[in-house]
């Protein structure tokens, strides 16, 4: 159970469990910015045991974090041009950026994962050329390689993407990057910071740096006669303000970083942003094959256009222009136009991709910086930078969301040494899983569907979204009333995202508004800005439970969320037409109903009560615990079963016939118990729902 918002609240103004304030409280870092690489940095630093808080004034990855092409990838088109250029520097990045690909996937490996990725080919020289393109990419990642690429013949690429252009096509080459859900990924690495002991607030903003004359670094190069010390930071839900304290500061803001460097060295500070904005669009699915995507790497104006499955959707994109910098950019028609046209010049002619079929656009600020400390300051910086001001202020800007890790790495280095810092150990994030990374398995969804009878979309949904933290996603789930699904009431019909996702994204992720949870915790809004317009009265409903929201507030947290819809794609008409009336009480069960309801799955105590036991047990933390520690953990629980039924149990559930019992077969039993128990002791309040059939969740295909 992560800790509430107010007792990190407390934690950051430096007040203890009694409620007593110490004057003299002090983090080792104060990190400004919750995107990936402010995120990423707070990890770093708690796992290396220094005092660590993180402040956004909106919410994690509300900017770009959660804008992007959706790849994890060393850059194919990179590793051409430093081929064609001699470019060592450019060889480096694309090196250094498959190394963290690879760590990426390790990490958290229900949010990331391979993509077979086609690059058709329509005229004969070029099969030899991205052959030997694709392999030198395949050997460059070296041991961390994924999947190898191989060559399509026409007939097999047409099979594998029959949407393809056939007239002219050749064959194709196919490659494997990695690909994940950006904004659930900056979620998870906030929460496992969180986990690690570092503050981290979103919906908190700096509104003034703290300085004082330099007491440290006295006479040292680059260093002026004032110093940081810490901030003044806004609670932007209640407006209360008050001051945060820290030996460092690291400006993690992303394509706002200039405004954080004005604080600090005034307004007349030059800026180093050079922001670039990055289109993209969302067709339906059946514009690509479910497990394979495309790259187009010679479009009509030599841009480089990707085609990607995601969340059950098709991405498209991106473009690459220069843009100024906006909260909440808005894609313009024609860079939507062009991807639509470059989409159509791919794909077989009887297929019209047509401006109705978008179901969402958006656009990313991608912040390209200059270095302040080089002789040429106009040149971009092609990776990333580390800048430290006279004051302190450590800047780090640039990069891209596979590099966020070493970027954090180098980061805190940085730190340590210009803050004189005192880590307890080295960085360990390489090998830091993020939270629900360490039970789950990609089979996990069959037992989310067989506990709490679940769609199978629905349970590979939560399964690749939340990792083991899908059972206790699937306890906040309502009852249908239909005969299957059992669990899981919908947001959206034709997506999977469930209202007990808003409740969880509520009470355990930190969501505060409306489109926390429309944009960050779900995709709804990325997916299909209609739809999501639609659920938009269900969500602000069942937030108003949770936070305690008036009527004004709902109405509020409408308007808000259809402003927001404005930068997805969705138009100015659309919005107008649909009212988004919010309902003025909420249904309520009564203590028999609620009992019934919760019957065959787990309340979220529970999963925690049971996990407590688990862990307790599993000295070694290898992830399982033994026969002999099975029983104890039954009985430390109350469940009385004889040793023929343990035994009978366990290899029931030991399936892998490892002789140890992982923390979902221990679950397993735990259901089954529960399923028994139920049975008898609500047996009154069935006879009371004669006229709704109720059906166990051991039917897990919902027939008869």
């Amino acid at each position: 159970m992560p800790p509430s918002r107010q007792e990190l609240l407390q934690r950051l103004k430096g007040i203890d469990k009694e409620g007593k304030k110490d004057p003299n409280h002090e983090f080792d870092l104060l990190i400004i910015g919750g995107g990936a690489t402010g995120v990423g940095c707070a990890l770093d630093a708690a796992t290396r045991g220094l005092k660590t808080a993180l402040v956004e004034r909106n919410d994690y990855s509300c900017g770009t974090s959660s804008r992007s092409t959706k790849l994890v990838h060393g850059g194919v088109r990179y590793l051409e041009k430093a081929f064609l250029e001699l470019d060592y520097e450019q060889y480096k990045l694309v090196r250094e950026a498959l190394h963290e690909r690879s760590s990426f996937l390790k990490i958290a490996p229900y949010l990331a994962y391979e993509l077979p990725i086609m690059l058709p080919i329509h005229q004969w020289w070029k099969i030899p050329y991205y052959y030997v393109g694709a392999k030198a990419y395949d050997l460059l990642a070296g041991q961390q390689a994924l999947s190898a690429s191989y060559f399509m013949s026409r007939k097999a690429a047409i099979e594998a993407f029959p949407m393809l252009r056939k007239d002219t096509l050749k064959g194709a080459i196919v490659y494997y990057d990695g690909a994940h859900n950006d904004s659930r990924m900056n979620v998870a690495l906030a929460m496992t910071a969180i986990q690690k002991g570092a503050v981290v607030l979103n919906h908190v903003e700096v509104v003034e740096l703290l300085k004082k004359p330099r007491q440290s670094k006295l006479g040292f190069p680059g260093f002026g006669s004032q110093e940081l010390y810490g901030a003044k930071v806004r609670d932007t839900i209640t407006g209360e303000e008050w001051e945060v304290k820290a030996k460092g500061i690291i400006n993690a803001t992303g394509p706002f970083l200039d405004a954080i460097r004005k604080m600090d060295s005034g307004i007349t500070t030059k800026e180093i942003v050079a922001p670039s904005a990055g289109v993209h669009i969302i067709l339906p699915n059946y514009f690509s094959p479910r497990n394979m995507g495309l790259l187009d790497p010679n479009t009509s104006d030599g841009r480089v256009i990707f085609f990607l499955p995601w969340q059950g959707s098709v991405i498209a994109g991106t473009t690459d222009s220069p843009t100024s910098v906006d909260p909440d950019p808005t894609p313009g028609d024609d860079d939507i136009n062009w991807i639509l046209r470059e989409v159509s010049n791919y794909l077989s002619p009887d297929i019209k991709v047509r401006r109705g079929d978008v179901t969402a656009a958006w656009s990313g600020i991608r912040p390209l910086v200059r270095d302040p400390g080089a002789k040429n300051t106009a040149a971009l910086v092609r990776n990333h930078m580390i800048h430290v001001s006279e004051n302190g202020l450590l800047t780090i800007a640039g990069g891209k969301w596979t590099t966020y890790r070493a970027m954090a790495e180098e980061t805190i280095d940085k730190a340590i040494d210009v803050f004189d810092l005192k880590p307890t150990g080295p960085c360990v994030t390489t090998q830091t899983l993020l939270v629900g990374s360490h039970s789950w398995s990609k089979n996990m969804f069959i037992k989310l569907i067989q506990h709490f009878g679940l769609e199978t979309d629905v349970a590979q949904h939560l399964s690749d979204n939340y990792g083991d933290r899908a059972w206790v996603v699937a306890t906040f789930a309502s009852q249908t009333g239909n005969r299957w699904p059992i669990y899981g009431v919908r947001l959206a019909a034709g997506y999977p995202f469930l209202e007990a996702e808003v409740r969880y994204a509520v009470q355990r992720e930190y969501a505060l508004t409306a489109v926390d949870v429309i944009a960050r915790r779900t995709r709804l809004a990325f997916l299909n800005a209609r739809a999501c317009l639609e659920a938009l009265p269900r969500v602000v409903d069942i937030m108003a439970v949770e936070l305690g929201w008036d009527k004004a507030r709902k109405e509020k947290e409408i308007e808000d969320a259809k402003k927001y819809l404005l930068t997805m794609g969705l138009s100015i008409k659309e919005t107008l037409e649909f009212p988004g009336a919010v309902s003025g009480t909420e249904s309520v069960l009564t203590e028999d109903e609620a009992r019934f309801f919760k019957r065959s799955h787990f309340l979220p105590a529970e999963i925690e009560k049971y996990r407590s036991v688990f862990n307790q047990l599993d000295s070694d933390r290898d992830g399982a615990i033994s026969k002999k520690d099975f029983a104890k953990a039954l009985y430390t629980l109350g469940v009385k079963m004889k040793d023929s039924e343990i035994l009978q149990a366990i290899q029931e559930v030991d399936q892998n016939n490892s002789g140890s019992i992982e923390f979902a077969e221990f679950l397993e039993v735990l259901a089954a118990v529960k399923d028994i128990r139920s049975r008898s002791k609500f047996a009154r309040v069935v006879a009371d729902y004669q006229d709704r059939v109720q059906f166990p969740t051991d039917r897990s295909g919902g027939g008869v």
